[in-house]
């Protein structure tokens, strides 16, 4: 699958700022980040989207979990939105199963807050260092 941006960056062809990792996904900083911390969990195989099985969820649950928690207690996120995206229509632009978690703070609150991104959301590099210590 190379020409899939995520396989690339599950391969390491493609630099990334990666916040977890294990056996079956990663997750790395979003590079047009909604919020501070927002995060993409993909799991390390190729799968177009996350309808066609429980088990692709299962594989990238932990991640979620664990970036959630990092962007709650590193952070200081009050909350996170997860979501992910099936086919084109739905706003997929890369075509492998991903998840975004994006930490969601006082101030900005809600789904209005979400729709209103915070495009000042720090230095990328910062915010992996900060959640990976």
């Amino acid at each position: 699958m190379s020409e899939c941006l995520f396989c690339g960056i599950v391969a390491g062809e493609i630099p990334s700022r990666q916040v977890y990792s294990d056996d079956d996904a990663i997750a790395f900083l979003d590079i047009a980040p909604l919020h501070r911390g927002h995060s993409v969990i993909v799991p390390r195989d190729h799968v177009l989207d996350g309808t066609a099985s429980p088990a692709d969820w299962a594989k990238v649950a932990p991640g979620i979990v664990a970036v959630s928690q990092a962007a709650k207690a590193k952070l200081g996120a009050s909350g996170v939105n997860i979501l992910s995206n099936a086919g084109a229509v739905s706003g997929q632009s890369v075509f492998h199963f991903h998840v975004h978690v994006i930490p969601r703070y006082d101030d900005n609150p809600g789904m209005e807050g979400l729709l209103k991104a915070d495009r000042t959301a720090g230095d990328l590099d910062e915010v992996q260092r900060i959640m990976t210590a």
